[in-house]
């Protein structure tokens, strides 16, 4: 199958996995920075984007990881540093269990949760279809930034309103967004304990849609980013970028932090 991609910057690989609902464009506050140090592949998932869905297979987050593992051979990338939010997150943590990373930096990962999560109408991505004629004119302002993604972004007004607006389209428009959200909801990830290359997980401060375990392996290195949502790349990505160096920097053998 065809993925949508981006590939900009020189140096180390940096493989970057959006959220569920979101695509590549996500990426866009820091994928400058990182530019400027890494070679930087932001990746739309399979069903989301310019991506098609996959086909003839339930597409569970490790179905997802297969599909970039299969993109990153082609494009002839080994075991990158992988950094994935919430779907991307738990997305990035299976394709460095089938050993396809080298590193793995995941913001608020989905997946985590205790047992699996009782199935959920998607109203939100239904309502952002519905919505569409009028999310424009609502973006250019801050109160309907507000209004449009106070759910996942704690600080909506410092996004612009056109890229507010795509954000909200492309939840909208994800083709794959009903069978993702449903092969997510009914798993789990108990595979932290199992995987090889350094962990580093990030938890924003503000996020009212994942909660971060109470109990985690001793080999994962755990931080808080402070002043951010569940999508923190417009709230804070100066200190993201900096997490995402310092991740990239750690001991083989992470030590766990608070």
């Amino acid at each position: 199958m065809t993925i949508a991609y981006d590939r900009i910057g020189d140096g180390p690989p940096l493989v970057l996995l959006h959220p569920l609902g979101a695509d590549r464009r996500v990426w866009d506050p820091i994928a400058g920075p990182l530019r400027a140090t890494h070679e930087v592949i932001a990746v739309d998932l399979p069903g989301f984007g310019q991506s098609a869905s996959l086909r003839h297979t339930t597409p569970t987050p490790r179905a997802l990881a297969e599909a970039v593992a299969a993109l990153l051979r082609e494009l002839g990338i080994e075991r990158p540093h992988v950094v994935g939010n919430s779907l991307g997150g738990w997305v990035a943590l299976e394709l460095a269990l089938a050993g396809g990373a080298g590193r793995v930096t995941a913001i608020a990962p989905a997946g985590l949760w205790s047992a699996p999560l009782v199935p959920k109408p998607s109203l939100a991505h239904r309502l952002a279809r519905v919505l569409e004629p009028v999310i424009v004119p609502a973006a250019r302002t801050r109160r309907g930034r507000r209004l449009l993604l106070s759910g996942s972004v704690a600080y909506p007004e410092r996004i612009p309103g056109r890229a507010a607006a795509h954000l909200v389209r492309a939840y909208g428009r994800a083709p794959g967004f009903i069978a993702v959200n449903d092969a997510m909801r009914a798993a789990t990830f108990t595979a932290l304990d199992r995987i090889a290359c350094p962990v580093t997980l990030i938890w924003p401060e503000h996020d009212h849609l994942v909660e971060r375990p109470a109990v985690l392996p001793g080999t994962v290195t755990s931080v808080a980013l402070p002043d951010a949502g569940h999508v923190p790349t417009w709230d804070a990505p100066g200190a993201l970028v900096a997490l995402i160096a310092t991740a990239e920097n750690a001991a083989t053998q992470p030590i766990s932090a608070a």
